[in-house]
């Protein structure tokens, strides 16, 4: 495998949720969140938890980005002045190089207002010491396979498992076998030929 060409297959994300950062600012209270996720679904339900955990706060603004790819992203300002609280939350999430991440300020209005240009700040700084807190992670970008194969070549196909130390998802073992592996995207193109060049079993790339 040293010879295959290396490109750039890894992504920087955060290891677990951290949460409860405060931030003060004329009597308003800001509490940040981070969340490691991969879908906006995921993001939502984060959402909804904080909002019945802060029910009484007056904004629950948020940035989130997807992908590495093809990169999803959105920032919410609920309710604040346009751009003065999801683009500095998001700002951060730029900042710090990361991906697959959901980053929420919670506002508890203290009678002040801070103007466009104290939001713009206070989200930025809050959003900031919450990722500062985060443990950020390297993680490989991966490609899965089904193979489906006979039984009666099962050693075939181990010897290339443990050759290239594959990591199995699932497996199913009967007279019709069936695989799913997960392999190290610079990897991907040498393995699935190994595997083709075997000509007993069928390769089929499928989406995580």
């Amino acid at each position: 495998m040293d010879s295959e060409i290396l490109e750039n297959d890894t992504y920087n994300t955060i290891k677990t949720a951290v949460g409860d950062a405060l931030f003060k600012e004329k009597g308003s209270k800001f509490i940040s969140y981070a969340f490691p996720i991969t879908s906006e679904d995921e993001a939502k339900i984060h959402l909804e938890e904080l909002k019945k955990k802060h029910h009484s706060a007056r904004h629950w603004c948020y940035a989130w980005q997807i992908g590495v790819g093809e990169i999803q992203y959105r920032a919410n300002d609920d309710g604040e002045p346009n751009n003065s609280a999801g683009q500095p939350i998001y700002g951060q999430i730029l900042s710090k190089e990361i991906t697959n991440v959901l980053v929420v300020v919670v506002r508890y209005f203290g009678g002040t207002k801070l103007g466009v240009g104290g939001l713009i700040s206070a989200y930025k700084t809050a959003a900031k010491l919450i990722l500062e807190e985060a443990n950020i992670i390297e993680k490989t970008i991966d490609v899965h396979f089904k193979l489906n194969f006979e039984y009666i070549d099962m050693n075939k196909v181990m010897r290339i498992v443990k050759e290239h130390n594959i990591e199995i998802l699932h497996q199913k073992m009967e007279l019709n076998c069936e695989f799913l592996i997960s392999i190290r995207k610079k990897y991907a193109s040498v393995v699935q030929k190994s595997f083709e060049d075997l000509r007993c079993l069928k390769i089929k790339e499928i989406t995580p």
